[in-house]
């Protein structure tokens, strides 16, 4: 099996753009994937769900109103039996008092005091009466109020408390829906990415798959066929082999897309990465790094092969400088060549490209 480094660019991309839309349930594209796909089939068990849990709901509701009306009456009852004993313990004690006659005119004129002390206690807690009881079983009230509102809510509008109850949830799958559809070109690259990988990675370990390389420089580099300067590069995979390096770009492409003029060419844009994988191989930086075997004719050539993989269709005709293959036909195309080179010089090379993978101010 070929050594493989780094996870593919537009699964990395796709990633990146689910975190900063908060979404961080999938944790692969096949997970994403199955989303999409089953949607429809998920939002309806979300809105079966919910019209569930509000059935639940109701038939808890009935049964809570039966045993909270219960407990409003119990309550009652007691605390009306608690202060009808309190007043009757009063009148006693006043009648008590009553009969129990006073000889001098002191104690007369005490006892007139405590009897209308117990007559204003008595009074009091008479006309209080009524209004303690309300205030005990006043939060029970409430509550029974409360829930046999919510009891007549859903009697009257059950479809519109399913709809209350599923509102956030199915917001949030169909933000995610709409996030997920807008990345569509991220997932269709991932897909074809991943594809090229897995059929790469069938190659034996001589081999070095370099995923999602990228560099930027410190000073632009001016790219004569284009006259134009190029500050950074990304390149969907990098091959390197004994019999040379295998610059790769995957395209997912449908037929629709490989006739759209809008859609920037795959040609033009390995060309350019192609340029610039040339200027790192061969700077004094990357060859004191990567030590290539000498060889009495002269310095060694470092093969570059510019590949694009087609993994849905692709164009007719041949195009300069690039081969498009299909992903039946990379594997052959890249067994076909002879080597160039050591083992070891392929190692060097593969690990300098990693060394410098990533960089943001690579200075050649």
């Amino acid at each position: 099996m070929s050594k493989i480094y780094n996870t593919i660019g537009s699964l990395t991309t796709l990633k990146l753009q689910l975190e900063e839309n908060n979404i961080y349930d999938f944790k692969s594209l096949k997970e994403v994937i199955d989303f999409q796909n089953s949607f429809a089939i998920s939002r309806q068990q979300l809105i079966y769900h919910h019209k569930n849990q509000i059935e639940k709901e109701l038939t808890l509701l009935h049964i809570e109103l039966k045993s909270l009306e219960a407990t409003i009456d119990k309550e009652r009852q007691q605390i009306e039996g608690f202060l009808t004993n309190e007043i009757e313990e009063l009148k006693q004690q006043l009648d008590f008092s009553i009969r129990n006659t006073s000889a001098n005119i002191f104690q007369k004129t005490t006892k007139v005091l405590i009897h209308w002390n117990y007559k204003r206690k008595i009074k009091n807690k008479e006309n209080e009466f009524a209004n303690k009881v309300k205030t005990t079983i006043s939060s029970l009230n409430y509550n029974l109020q409360e829930k046999n509102n919510r009891y007549q809510f859903i009697t009257s509008n059950i479809d519109e408390a399913v709809k209350q109850s599923v509102h956030h949830p199915l917001s949030e799958l169909e933000r995610k829906k709409a996030v997920v559809d807008q990345l569509n070109s991220f997932i269709y690259g991932a897909l074809g990415e991943q594809k090229v990988v897995k059929t790469l990675e069938n190659l034996s370990d001589e081999y070095f798959l370099i995923n999602d390389f990228s560099v930027s420089f410190s000073k632009a580099i001016y790219y004569g066929q284009e006259n134009d300067y190029i500050k950074s590069t990304q390149i969907d995979h990098i091959l390197v082999a004994t019999s040379g390096i295998f610059l790769i770009e995957t395209k997912n492409w449908s037929e629709k897309s490989i006739d759209n003029l809008n859609l920037r060419s795959p040609v033009e844009q390995i060309r350019r990465a192609s340029f610039i994988l040339f200027k790192l191989l061969n700077s004094n930086r990357s060859s004191y790094h990567m030590r290539l075997d000498s060889h009495h004719w002269g310095n060694k050539k470092i093969s570059i092969k510019n590949l694009i993989v087609m993994t849905n269709t692709k164009p007719q005709g041949e195009f300069q400088y690039v081969k498009i293959l299909t992903l039946n036909e990379l594997i052959g195309y890249i067994q076909y060549f002879k080597p160039l080179s050591s083992g070891e010089e392929t190692q060097r090379i593969a690990e300098f490209l990693l060394r410098i993978n990533g960089r943001k101010f690579y200075s050649l």
